[in-house]
């Protein structure tokens, strides 16, 4: 029992010689991120407003000091002169510094200067990138603790980041915090940001960043739920200068509505609704939306074309068209009640028959079968073949019509002849 005792007693100091070399350690790797601004700030003081100076500072410390580990650190300190509390507001009792983005001066030029700033630290220092994105989405949610103008440099700055592809379009999600919306501060931001970004790039590059982060139609968020609508929108982008933009979310509203017409109708469709009701349907959304009836025409036609089925043989899929389309020609003749539109559908047609390899032998019936079911008149007919028709299988269509057209223009013998044509 003494031997086992003795046996037991050598290896207590080293155990606790290994607990007492691991909490050194990690007293050692403690986070301290006063002694980094300490460092940081000193350094800026030193170089003054010369942002090229503070650029080649920025580099050379990365390599002494971990910028990995203090990201948000460091980017505070190039935003708002010294490290942030919760909420936006700096600490009284923190070292800070006036080589930074809010201290500058209230211009697009500046905001460049220091754009490259953090463009050619985040190029030397790939690794934060994620660091620089956080603390975007962070710095605005913080827009309400400062002060306007504050929030002007950082909206410009965010524009032109956005624009040479430093920041990614995501970071825009934090604007739609309740908030920051509901006391017009989101509004406010991004005029100043879209401003900066379309003068950097233009209104189609800004919206195809958009459209990557699936941004392009939520833009109306940036309002309460009570002012959420195009006309809002664009009143209040166009009188702060931004005409393209309010176009732009003009645009996107009107697509986002054909779609969800086309969708619609393609269930209501499904569900044998009677064509009155889709009529009805139809003519309030057309109002409502601002959808022109040549939008709608090809929005119907396209629908209809797409409840079938269609038969794989090319004898036999022109008779189903036919006997289909005959089905739902008094709906099509509610919205063909213009030459345009008449028009219109007469290309959907031509553009279906030479996509679908099948239908290529069923123009010239489909054709003819409209024009009995005053869907499609004289006029619209004759144009399309004389000069309004598509490039796609012009020389096929052309002749399938040539007959049915010359009969057209000496129509003075009555309809009783296009029964006898028809059949």
């Amino acid at each position: 029992r003494v031997s086992f005792m003795n046996n037991q007693k050598p290896q207590k100091p080293t155990l606790s010689g290994q607990r007492f070399k691991t909490r050194k350690r990690d007293e050692k790797e403690r986070f301290d991120p006063t002694q980094f601004q300490d460092c940081i700030i000193q350094g800026l003081t030193e170089t003054g407003t010369d942002l090229e100076a503070v650029a080649k500072f920025l580099d050379a410390s990365g390599a002494k000091l971990d910028y990995r580990r203090y990201a948000e650190t460091l980017f505070d300190i190039l935003v708002a002169g010294g490290m942030l509390a919760p909420g936006g507001t700096l600490a009284d009792d923190m070292t800070r510094t006036n080589v930074c983005v809010f201290a500058a001066q209230e211009d697009l030029e500046t905001m460049q200067a220091f754009a490259q700033v953090f463009n050619k630290l985040i190029r030397r220092y790939k690794y934060l990138e994620k660091g620089f994105e956080d603390e975007v989405k962070k710095l605005l949610l913080f827009l309400k603790g400062f002060s306007e103008s504050e929030r002007n440099k950082l909206a410009m700055l965010t524009g032109i980041l956005l624009a040479n592809g430093t920041l990614n379009a995501s970071i825009l999600n934090s604007l739609y915090n309740e908030n920051l919306v509901k006391e017009g501060v989101s509004a406010a931001f991004a005029v100043k940001l879209f401003k900066s970004w379309i003068n950097e790039k233009d209104i189609n590059a800004v919206a195809v960043s958009l459209r990557k982060v699936n941004m392009d139609n939520r833009l109306m968020e940036l309002f309460p739920a009570n002012k959420q609508s195009v006309e809002h929108f664009s009143k209040y982008f166009t009188e702060a200068g931004l005409k393209e933009l309010s176009e732009y979310v003009r645009n996107q509203q009107s697509i986002g509505a054909r779609k969800e017409l086309q969708k619609e109708l393609q269930e209501q469709m499904s569900r044998g609704d009677p064509f009155k009701d889709i009529i009805l349907y139809v003519k309030e959304e057309m109002k409502k939306n601002n959808i022109s009836e040549q939008t709608v025409v090809a929005i119907i036609w396209s629908s209809v074309m797409s409840t079938v089925e269609w038969n794989k043989k090319e004898e036999l899929v022109a008779e189903q068209a036919i006997k289909h389309l005959k089905q739902y020609s008094p709906l099509l003749a509610a919205f063909t009640t213009q030459g345009q539109s008449e028009l219109t559908l007469l290309l959907k047609i031509q553009e279906y028959c030479y996509d679908n390899i099948h239908f290529m032998k069923a123009f010239q019936k489909i054709v003819v079968l409209f024009y009995k079911a005053e869907v499609l008149s004289e006029e619209p007919i004759l144009k399309w073949y004389k000069d309004a028709h598509l490039a796609k299988g012009k020389s096929v269509f052309l002749e399938q019509m040539k007959k049915f057209v010359e009969w057209l223009k000496n129509a003075e013998e009555g309809n009783q002849q296009l029964c006898l044509y028809g059949d």
